[in-house]
């Protein structure tokens, strides 16, 4: 793989603010559609595993390809880790199991989804192995998303709802619907109380995925002040959302050449970067930074807004990591404190 470092393309003045800030490639030689990142075990003692330093972690980035595979990489020094084959069109996008199992999910065009075991008992001869591939979807798949506490799936192939999967079971729990458009991406809150769906009807809703109810929606609107936009241009198209890590953000991408971040509260944009050719988004794991993939083969890193978590917001993403939205609303506490507990208090 090639790795290469360049200079921000900003003002000598905003290098000079910003410490001379370099932007990272990866050259993946295909159009990049999913990104997902995730911590790789160390190589224990007497192993020969090439992908990490012998008891160290590293940092592993996951891309879908648009001729089907799935190309892992090492973060730090952009080497290929391993391909996975076993879609037959666009890996759409990607979802690694946030409780650390080396499980990976992946959507395609091929209208499937498919689990893999990336640990080291999950390869064997003829790749690593496929735990499940999820058929019944009618079109193509555009995402997936696994809950950080594990127990659901949400999947969306170009139609009108999301639907939502038992990791347990691999069965559906329930579809959700309120679009106007397709649904084209989507992505779980960091205590897992929180659904948010992305469409090409230029809209975010937020779910509760536990009662399928809509707790609010985004509207993107064009920003024609600030950038002069082609006729071509389908500036409602969304194509990617995501949390942040603390759970107080949103970033989306849209065809408008925009990188957005929304706080969770506010209904407006709080910052945006101009880009083009953008197709997914993910947030670094610990905050401060995201990744965006473009068709033009290329992974881009931005620097996020960071923010100090109030206690109160603390507090309720302790409670509902363990919490479903029934336990919190059995629980005998005041009225109020339950809205804010189940995120109904926007």
């Amino acid at each position: 793989c090639k790795t290469s470092e360049r200079k921000s393309r900003g003002s000598k003045a905003e290098a000079r603010s910003r410490g001379g800030a370099k932007e990272k490639t990866l050259e993946c030689g295909q159009i990049v559609w999913g990104l997902a990142f995730s911590a790789w075990p160390a190589a224990e003692e007497g192993e020969t595993d090439p992908t990490c330093a012998m008891g160290l972690p590293c940092l592993v980035l996951a891309t879908g390809l648009n001729d089907g595979q799935i190309k892992v990489w090492e973060v730090q020094t952009g080497h290929l880790l391993f391909s996975l084959l076993g879609h037959q069109d666009v890996v759409r996008d990607l979802s690694f199991a946030p409780n650390g199992s080396p499980i990976l999910v992946s959507a395609s065009r091929d209208k499937t989804l498919r689990v893999w075991d990336l640990s080291r008992d999950g390869r064997s001869v003829q790749g690593w192995r496929q735990v499940q591939v999820l058929s019944g979807h009618v079109q193509w798949v555009y995402c997936c998303s696994i809950s950080p506490d594990c127990s659901m799936l949400c999947s969306a192939a170009g139609e009108k709802s999301a639907l939502l999967w038992s990791m347990r079971s691999y069965t559906l729990i329930r579809r959700l619907e309120g679009h106007q458009s397709s649904v084209v991406s989507c992505d779980f809150s960091p205590d897992s109380a929180l659904l948010v769906t992305a469409s090409y009807d230029a809209c975010v809703i937020m779910w509760d995925p536990y009662t399928g109810e809509q707790l609010r929606t985004l509207r993107h609107v064009p920003l024609h002040s600030t950038l002069d936009y082609s006729s071509e241009i389908h500036t409602s198209s969304l194509r990617s959302v995501c949390f942040s890590p603390e759970g107080l953000y949103l970033a989306t991408v849209a065809d408008d050449r925009l990188l957005r971040i929304w706080a969770l509260e506010l209904r407006s944009p709080v910052a945006f970067a101009p880009m083009t050719n953008g197709l997914c988004c993910i947030y670094f794991p610990h905050g401060g930074f995201i990744a965006t993939g473009t068709r033009d083969g290329h992974v881009q890193f931005w620097t996020a807004p960071r923010v100090l978590s109030s206690l109160k917001h603390l507090c309720r993403k302790a409670l509902r990591t363990f919490l479903t939205t029934y336990q919190v609303l059995a629980l005998p506490i005041p009225r109020k404190l339950k809205e804010f507990l189940t995120y109904r208090t926007f």
